[in-house]
């Protein structure tokens, strides 16, 4: 797993030349986001789409 701050100059390196700040933090946003996810699915915090289903359809 990389640090905040590598994966910060990946985030930093894939941008384009001319970007705005809203762009840069949706891209922080983004990968934040995604990284919590996988570590949900990894430490089995999730749930099933029949369960889900179920539940939405009472």
């Amino acid at each position: 797993m990389s640090t905040v701050r590598e994966s910060l100059m990946e985030i930093a390196a894939q941008l384009p030349e001319q970007c705005t700040w809203d762009e840069v933090m949706y891209q922080i946003y983004v990968r934040q986001k995604i990284e919590s996810g996988l570590t949900d699915v990894a430490e089995g915090r999730t749930t099933d789409h029949d369960a889900v289903f179920e539940e939405y359809s009472r």
